[in-house]
């Protein structure tokens, strides 16, 4: 069976909100801190970032991180992203440059996820077509129209696929309308499916509780989604990796090493 080598976890950012963001109908009033993360995927096919974190230069920028983050408050407070936590930062410590990335697999489109784009000029971009029409709509607050500029460049797909060898992507509609997971075979440990925002918090997975913002309310359809990795994990004998979960991430690997 081809697998893909390594996967490395790359955080790209931190962001402080209101629990009940990621626990519908829990923790009003409570507020986590939870990290923004990005997924480097070694394949023998190539490279593939799972998501990319936020545009830089709206957090660094004083009038555009006024412009897009300031509406967000109270309930969310405007992430915090260090030079050494942009993608082309954490390639070039190994070596690499943006480039070296063959495809950019976009979970969804929120702006946590899709911004750090603008960072990655030229690379083969895979997001769902429902995906796109949904953020079309503009009734999807977490999406930056000025980070879906470019498209029409992108690689429109459809449900469930091989993206790479060893690289499955996994459809968990619910959060968003076109929400998509990744299952990774790996040669020495167990498989990974990483979960995107389909599951935030390990707590989604063990109490089955759907991400605070489902697309146009469909909890159901969310808490579906939850159930499909759950099953997932028990049939592969894989690892769920939460996506907003600091406990989870302070238990893999750090950058630069690496989990295969």
């Amino acid at each position: 069976m081809s697998r893909a080598l390594r996967l490395w976890p790359l955080l790209t950012g931190t962001q402080r909100y209101e629990k009940v963001v990621s626990t519908r109908g829990r923790g009003h009033g409570q507020f986590i801190d939870a990290p923004i993360l990005a997924y480097l995927i070694e394949t023998p096919n190539g490279r593939i970032l799972y998501d990319v974190g936020c545009d830089y230069r709206k957090i660094a920028t004083p009038e555009l991180r006024a412009k897009f983050f300031d509406p967000m408050r109270p309930m969310f407070e405007p992430p915090q992203m260090s030079e050494e936590m942009r993608i082309p930062r954490y390639l070039s410590r190994l070596g690499l440059a943006p480039a070296d990335i063959d495809v950019v697999f976009l979970g969804h489109l929120h702006f946590d996820h899709a911004g750090g784009l603008c960072e990655l000029p030229g690379c083969e971009v895979h997001v769902q077509r429902d995906e796109l029409h949904a953020a079309a709509t503009k009734l999807d607050h977490g999406v930056f129209a000025d980070e879906l500029a470019n498209a029409g460049q992108w690689r429109m797909q459809s449900g469930e696929y091989q993206v790479a060898a060893g690289v499955q992507a996994i459809a968990t509609p619910g959060h968003t309308a076109g929400h998509m997971s990744l299952l990774i075979e790996l040669p020495k440990g167990r498989p990974v499916i990483l979960c995107g925002d389909a599951a935030d918090l390990q707590e989604n997975l063990t109490e089955l509780i759907a991400p605070g913002y489902c697309w146009q309310d469909n909890e159901s359809l969310a808490i579906a989604s939850i159930r499909k990795l759950n099953s997932l994990s028990r049939s592969e004998r894989a690892d769920l990796w939460p996506n907003h979960d600091f406990e989870a991430y302070r238990s893999w690997s750090a950058f630069p090493a690496w989990r295969d």
